[in-house]
This record gives C-alpha cells, structure tokens and sequence, in this order.
C-alpha cells in the first residue's frame, strides 16, 4: 500500500496531465480500494497548499479538480504564447448571458428578452464552444429546445456552480445593455446577422 506522500504524488502527477478536470471520484480509480475519498480530499488539500505561492494554482471546479496558471502569471505567459482568445460578438455574449441566469430557455425566450431575432449561428456558436446544450423540449405545440449552460461553462470560467455567476447587474454593465431608442440604425446595429469575429 502507498504511503501518504506517495498518494499525493500519485493525485498531483494524474491532475497535471489531465486534458480536464479531475473529481474526487475519478482520482479513486487511480488507487482501487486503497484510499477513500475523504482521504483523497485531504491530500488534495494538502496538494493545494503546497502549491499556493508558485505560478500555478489547484483549483476546484465543476468538473473537478485542476491545475491552472494564476492569472497574475497570464500575461507573461502571453509573450510567448500571445494567441489572443476568440472574440464573441456582443449578440453571442448576451445571448450567452440570458441562457446563463434565465435557464432553461427557449429561442423564442431569448428573443423576447433580446428584442431582436437570434441567428442560428449565435447558438451554434456557444454549442461548438461546448458553453451550451438542449437539455429538454418545452410541453407547448413546435415543442421548442431548451437551452442551459453545461459543466464546460463552469469549468472554463473557473466555477463550481451557477451561484458563483456575478450578479446580473455586473454583466449587465459589462455589456452595457442599456435600453436604445429603437431606430433602424439601433436595429442594424442589433442584428445577429452581421459578420462577427471568428470564435475558431
């Protein structure tokens, strides 16, 4: 049987080549019925304190556990690596914000609360992303999709749950979604069909 230390080496060497996050109950796996989960708690805890002053911090998530570089670190991580993150329009990001706080949705919901028609393409977007999915059909006639973040959501924002999401007031200064005078330029302005910057 490993002793203590050597689980820990065994936790910290699966959480840093892992492609995703790791729960407690597949860290399990790696040691059969030697070592219990409270156990693999305490280690992991151990782990993250050894880590606490370096560059890359353990962190908990949805999906499980993680290593990720601190985001103090991030911008010298950029000079060498200065690939610049996909950028969403803003249709994309507020449609992804009423999914987030309002779910699950329907198309038509986020329509009515956006004012404007949601292109099929801003909905793809965020399903390619993986932010989003279908998780059920409304019980009214064309019995619509409806839509709800997924763990990939939290994960690539670092949560463990919809009740870390900043208040809705936050976003919504964020994106600045303040009432516009309806015009038809607003509207043009508004509309999901316009070309928007590659999320590849």
């Amino acid at each position: 049987m490993l002793s203590p230390a050597e689980a820990k080496t065994v936790i910290e060497t699966a959480l840093l080549a892992a492609q995703q996050p790791l729960p407690v109950s597949e860290l399990k796996k790696l040691f059969e019925e030697e070592i219990g989960p409270d156990t693999i708690r305490r280690l992991i805890e151990e782990l993250r304190d050894a880590w606490k002053n370096r560059g890359i911090e353990l962190v908990n998530t949805a999906g499980g556990w993680r290593f990720q570089t601190r985001v103090a670190f991030q911008k010298y991580l950029e000079r060498i690596h200065p690939e610049k993150p996909p950028r969403y329009s803003r249709a994309v990001l507020e449609t992804l914000a009423i999914i987030a706080y309002r779910q699950p949705v329907t198309r038509g919901d986020i329509e009515d609360i956006r004012g404007v028609v949601v292109s099929s393409d801003v909905l793809k977007r965020l399903e390619d992303r993986g932010w989003i999915d279908v998780v059920g059909h409304r019980d009214v006639p064309g019995r619509p999709a409806l839509y709800a973040t997924t763990r990939n959501f939290l994960d690539d924002l670092g949560l463990l749950s919809l009740q870390e999401l900043p208040p809705i007031e936050e976003i919504a200064k964020s994106l600045d979604l303040t009432p516009t005078p309806a015009t038809p330029e607003a509207a043009s302005e508004q509309s999901d069909t316009a070309a928007e910057p590659s999320a590849a």
